[in-house]
């Protein structure tokens, strides 16, 4: 099973890994705020995650790590 790992603190809320997962299975977390003031994101059901690493890829930020 793939894994995500976002680092929050480096995620500015952009949601372009949003709309690259295929599953849908990302958001931002409308809970938490990170120090810079952005809502970073998150994953919603990672039990559903293939590790095709689109959201890694479209991250201006490198703040996502996938792992397979």
């Amino acid at each position: 099973m793939a894994k995500i790992t976002v680092n929050e603190e480096r995620c500015k809320g952009c949601e372009l890994c949003v709309a690259a997962c295929p599953k849908h299975i990302i958001a931002l977390t409308t809970g938490a705020l990170n120090s810079k003031g952005y809502h970073p994101a998150g994953v919603i059901e990672m039990d559903k995650c293939t590790g095709c690493a689109s959201c890694a890829t479209m991250c201006p930020d490198c703040a996502i790590t996938v792992e397979r």
